[in-house]
């Protein structure tokens, strides 16, 4: 059974950085991707960043230039580097496996406030 884990949340002041990371636990067949994506109360679930097997990235329009996705697929974990954070990236943020199958993490609070 695969599993993520994600962690590196918090309160942040703007303008300052955060930096997420997910484990994934158990097997995992195939190549796959990684995703981070954002949710914020009563909003649908938003991609902010993909990763492909091979290390090609996209991000959100909202988040380009800041925000920065890598892997390690040795170790089979995704980071997101979140700079020069504001108010509007307060949410909970998700991992998730993108392959044969799709798995999610928990999620994790990013709040972003003076």
């Amino acid at each position: 059974q695969v599993q993520l884990m994600e962690s590196g949340g918090g309160l942040v002041q703007p303008g300052g950085s955060l930096r997420l990371s997910c484990a994934a636990s158990g097997k995992i067949t195939g190549d796959y991707g990684w995703a981070w994506y954002s949710q914020v109360p009563g909003k649908q679930r938003d991609v902010v960043a993909h990763i492909t097997f091979s290390g090609d990235t996209v991000y959100g329009d909202s988040v380009r230039g800041r925000f920065t996705i890598s892997r390690d697929n040795a170790k089979n974990t995704v980071s997101l580097q979140m700079n020069s954070l504001t108010p509007e990236d307060t949410a909970i943020y998700y991992c998730a496996i993108l392959g044969t199958n799709i798995y999610w993490g928990r999620g994790i609070q990013v709040t972003v406030s003076s």
